[in-house]
């Protein structure tokens, strides 16, 4: 098994006031040759944006890009079919594949509160789709101690929104002393371990409170968790 380890405090950090943001792959000014992408995850952004504030219209293209809303709310638009504004919530996800190209604002929908999320870029195996948007509540109760597939491939019979590459992502609620198996797609992928909160081990490495692990060349690996923890773990190729 090969893994790497990237600490909460390793990330780049950037504070446009209206804008927290950490990263875990090179992204914007924020430049690491050692931290470019983990397969085909390019990036993973961990966000917090004051009240009214937000993204003005920007296009991309050619990108599978996954938002997570973890508090407050979030406000999104687009040129695909939603001129106006549409809400996201904590227990959500959003997809939206950007193909041939697509313009869209995001914003915090609220006057008051802080909106924290996770927006995560991965790469697709198909160029030049067709644009698509589509967003899900998923039940909370339903990761508890479990794996939740949120995301799964298009060409898969997986649950979840779907994109457009062999990928999957999974939400976890891990409870103290529990442990669980992950069983890859193959020994090609590799997975991508957010930890939101608490505290797990790995291949006998601690990841606390916003660190991060990739774990790649294997078929199987377990995790323990020594607190109460919330997981994001994205699978993808790796090469």
């Amino acid at each position: 098994m090969k893994t790497v380890v990237h600490k909460a405090d390793s990330r780049g950090f950037a504070d446009h006031d209206w804008l927290q943001a950490n990263h875990s792959f090179s992204f914007a000014n924020f430049h690491d040759p050692t931290k470019m992408h983990f397969g085909a995850l390019r990036v993973l952004n961990d966000d917090v944006i004051a009240p009214k504030m937000g993204f003005a219209t920007h296009p991309h293209n050619n990108m599978e890009i996954i938002t997570i809303p973890l508090k407050g709310t979030l406000k999104h638009r687009d040129n695909i079919r939603h001129k106006e504004w549409q809400q996201v919530l904590p227990g959500e996800v959003q997809i939206m594949s950007a193909g041939t190209g697509v313009e869209h604002s995001e914003i915090n929908g609220s006057e008051k509160e802080h909106l924290s999320l996770f927006q995560i870029w991965i790469i697709p195996n198909k160029q030049n789709v067709a644009p698509n948007y589509d967003q899900r509540i998923f039940n909370s109760e339903e990761r508890k101690n479990k794996l939740q597939t949120v995301v799964s491939s298009i060409d898969s019979e997986e649950e979840g929104l779907k994109i457009h590459q062999n990928a999957k992502i999974s939400r976890l609620d891990l409870s103290k002393g529990k442990i669980i198996d992950y069983n890859t797609l193959s020994v090609n992928h590799g997975v991508y371990i957010m930890n939101i909160s608490g505290s797990i081990v790995i291949d006998d490495k601690n990841i606390e409170l916003r660190d991060a692990i990739g774990v790649s060349e294997i078929e199987s690996f377990s995790i323990t968790a020594n607190k109460d923890s919330e997981l994001i773990l994205i699978e993808v190729p790796m090469h």
